[in-house]
């Protein structure tokens, strides 16, 4: 499973291009803060990790998002290589993340324009999962948990 969830803030503002059959992309860096502060200094250290978005995705990202904006993203880890055009010897490895999904985090105070819905979802090549009807007795709804597997013991914890 090839899965990645960030959240944090956008290190500059997206810039929206085009390829050149008209598909839309937009690549960005999300500065995401360590769990744990340096022992010695006591500051908390981040990852940069470079994002793209492609089609309605990167304009939605383009439109609503700009540098210092908190982002929740999800999307996959993908990887990749090329030879330095000056020293045909060395090669460079590249490691992104493709976005499927990014959401609001934080208030309204935190600048820029929101839309009503504050998630936008690329739309899924497969058919979702069938709800599954909640019990008679049960007053909470869990949304679809079609997604999720059920562990049935500690043992079966991932971590």
């Amino acid at each position: 499973m090839n899965k990645v969830i960030l959240v944090g803030r956008l290190t500059a503002d997206p810039e929206l291009r085009q390829t050149t059959s008209g598909v839309s992309s937009c690549r960005f860096t999300v500065a995401v803060d360590r769990r744990f502060a340096d022992k010695n200094t006591g500051e908390r250290q981040a990852d940069f990790i470079t994002c793209t978005a492609w089609r309605q995705t990167a304009e939605f990202v383009s439109r609503y998002f700009n540098k210092g904006k908190m982002i929740a993203l999800e999307g996959s880890i993908r990887t990749g290589k090329y030879q330095d055009k000056n020293h045909a010897d060395v090669t460079h490895y590249t490691t992104e993340v493709f976005v499927d999904n990014v959401e609001f985090v934080g208030g309204k105070n935190d600048g820029g324009s929101q839309p009503q819905n504050n998630t936008y979802q690329a739309p899924r090549q497969q058919a979702p999962a069938p709800q599954q009807p909640a019990p008679a007795n049960d007053n909470m709804s869990y949304g679809n948990l079609g997604e999720y597997e059920e562990l049935l013991n500690e043992d079966d914890m991932p971590f």
